[in-house]
């Protein structure tokens, strides 16, 4: 089977005996892409890209706060877009965004604007697996690989219909909740990797409440890396993309094993 991009570099970084890591940083804030660029050169295989909205139902106070100051800024999905194709790092580029801006643009012409990006994959966390099939088939159409995401909750019968859609990586969602940082790594993280593992040779990442680089190395155990988003962009919003940079250097060398 031909794999896409993204799938194809987190398959390469576990066959060679490592993890995965993936940051996150809120599109359209100011220093995002001095934040993207300082996350490529310091470890990340691969970057989560936010869409800034309005009603952004997964994310807790940091990530809204980047979102509305986005927002305040004039960012578009548009814009961003437009910006994506200059960044030039070398690494693959996934986008999150809700349901409601896939809506709007049309499915065909929203995976054709990622793909013509050179954005490599797409993160719906409010699109349901039961209504995702014109979206994926728009975007399997489009070389656009669509992260799925898993929740702690789901029962065992539902998780092979998840893992059978993914492409790119399976999102192992740590814990029931919006995103932010957390005094530790809650026990659902492990336990919903380990039953993703078990069913499927998707790439596993653990993401939503991985708050630090001991919690990274904690999940990775079990896990075939992590998304980090909260811990990421404080550190952009407090002290810039060099910060950042420090800050992947830091998660990187805890989760090489």
């Amino acid at each position: 089977m031909t794999y896409g991009r993204l799938e194809t570099q987190l398959r390469q970084r576990r066959d060679a005996g490592g993890k995965s890591l993936v940051p996150y940083i809120t599109g359209g804030y100011p220093g995002w892409q001095d934040a993207i660029r300082a996350c490529a050169a310091n470890g990340a295989d691969a970057i989560e890209i936010g869409l800034p909205f309005s009603d952004p139902v997964m994310d807790g106070p940091i990530i809204q706060h980047a979102s509305q100051k986005a927002l305040q800024a004039g960012a578009t999905p548009i814009s961003i877009l437009q910006e994506v194709r200059s960044l030039d790092v070398g690494i693959p580029l996934a986008v999150m965004c809700y349901y409601n801006t896939v809506f709007h643009a049309g499915h065909e012409r929203f995976a054709f604007a990622l793909a013509d990006s050179g954005v490599s994959g797409a993160i719906i966390p409010d699109l349901p697996l039961e209504e995702s099939g014109p979206w994926c088939e728009a975007a399997d159409a489009a070389g656009v690989e669509t992260v799925m995401l898993a929740a702690p909750t789901a029962p065992d019968d539902r998780l092979p219909r998840v893992v059978a859609r993914a492409r790119g990586f399976v999102y192992s969602v740590g814990l029931l909740g919006v995103t932010g940082e957390r005094a530790a790594l809650e026990h659902t993280a492990t336990d919903l990797a380990r039953r993703l593992k078990a069913i499927t040779e998707v790439p596993v990442l653990v993401g939503v409440g991985v708050s630090n680089a001991q919690q990274a190395a904690q999940a990775v155990q079990v896990a075939d890396g992590v998304i980090q988003g909260a811990s990421v962009m404080r550190r952009l919003i407090e002290s810039g993309a060099d910060a950042v940079g420090e800050y992947i250097a830091e998660v990187r060398r805890a989760i090489t094993l």
